[in-house]
């Protein structure tokens, strides 16, 4: 797919909000400190790319969505009405998607990996689960949960029960971020490194950026004549990290609230 930028405007890329967790109560202290970011960038975004993993859990029924979120989810419906383009990306903790977000906001949503052409610089977008090598139980798990009998049986449980039980194995499950997110491991053992060299020695890619991984990183990748930043954008539990793309160069950003006013 291909973006042409608009004079003065801007891509912008966020990831890893798992709102919900750890209780709806301090999610929202978080959600409403999203929204002010969305109030920000509204004024020069062309486009928002929303990386994965925006709730740490969702479960959509035929006629039945999550309660809560009403002020993040209007707010995206706003963005969209006003123009800019919003794509959102399916994470590990929010691969039940289907169709809600296409219906009611609008938003292009992607269950895999895109290339994107941005004033012509290449660009891998993918929120990462499951690439490059290692990270097996989870793969076993996504082969159980993306297995539509799975699926169909989840749907049968009454959503009060199975919110219960989806929310506690969510937060049992490294409940936001494991211990092992917060350190860098080295370009050997990470594997969305390992994973983005091996793409750049076949192909030509400016950026590779992934969320998932929870910590904000930028490295310069080299595989012989190919050149690429690799970023992974962060969280907005820890870190409230954004990635920033105004045409040429890639800006890793950490967005600092406004005091109200009153």
């Amino acid at each position: 797919m291909k973006i042409t930028l608009e004079p003065h405007k801007k891509v912008y890329f966020a990831s890893d909000q798992h709102f919900g967790a750890p209780t709806p109560r301090e999610s929202k202290v978080r959600e409403e400190k999203f929204i002010r970011w969305l109030d920000e960038i509204k004024k020069d975004a062309q486009v928002l790319f929303l990386m994965g993993d925006l709730f740490d859990f969702w479960h959509e029924w035929h006629h039945v969505i999550p309660k809560g979120y009403v002020r993040v989810l209007g707010k995206l419906a706003e963005l969209k009405d006003s123009g800019i383009e919003l794509y959102m990306f399916v994470g590990n903790h929010d691969l039940w998607m289907k169709n809600y977000f296409e219906d009611e906001i609008g938003c292009t949503v992607f269950f895999d990996k895109q290339f994107f052409e941005i004033n012509g610089k290449r660009f891998l977008l993918a929120h990462g689960d499951g690439l490059g090598p290692g990270d097996k139980g989870y793969k076993r798990m996504k082969k159980l949960f993306t297995n539509p009998l799975a699926q169909w049986a989840f749907r049968w449980l009454h959503p009060d029960i199975a919110m219960k039980v989806a929310i506690y194995l969510s937060t049992k499950n490294k409940m936001i971020s494991g211990e092992e997110d917060k350190a860098f491991l080295g370009e050997d053992k990470e594997y969305l490194i390992i994973y983005s060299k091996a793409k750049l020695r076949t192909e030509k890619i400016d950026f590779f950026i992934y969320g998932h991984r929870h910590l904000p990183m930028m490295l310069d990748l080299q595989e012989g004549e190919h050149h690429a930043k690799y970023i992974n954008l962060g969280d907005w539990i820890s870190y409230f990290t954004y990635g920033e793309f105004a045409g040429e160069t890639f800006e890793l950003k950490t967005f600092v609230a406004p005091q109200k006013t009153i």
